[in-house]
């Protein structure tokens, strides 16, 4: 008896459900490879620091290392804008805030329990 080596291809597409997630075979919506994040490794500490390039001179405050999965990084940036009463973002990981809020940041992710550092000028 002879056995046929059956190449199993993942899908990659449905028209029924769109673009299909290769490591857990779900659709890219529904995937449950993406809830499996673990916080981003930073050494357990929290840095707070106020930058200044490649915005024309406007200053804003960085916080990195935060012990979060992207998910919660991103609440974490809304809540610290409205306690801030300022804009920012969140890029890669890192919380941006516009203007010199460190003091009040500091404060805020100290309650939290964090190991907080203040870093740059």
């Amino acid at each position: 008896m002879v056995k046929k080596k059956i190449f199993s291809s993942p899908t990659v597409f449905s028209t029924e459900h769109g673009r299909i997630c290769p490591a857990c075979n779900k659709p890219i919506a529904g995937c449950i490879c993406k809830s499996k994040k673990t916080a981003p490794a930073g050494g357990g500490v929290v840095r707070i620091g106020r930058e200044t390039k490649g915005r024309k001179g406007k200053g804003v405050t960085r916080i990195s290392g935060v012990p979060l999965d992207s998910s919660g990084v991103v609440e974490l940036g809304k809540e610290l804008k409205r306690k801030c009463g300022s804009g920012g973002t969140v890029k890669e990981g890192v919380i941006e805030i516009q203007g010199d809020h460190r003091d009040k940041i500091f404060e805020e992710l100290q309650k939290r329990g964090w190991r907080v550092k203040r870093c740059g000028g």
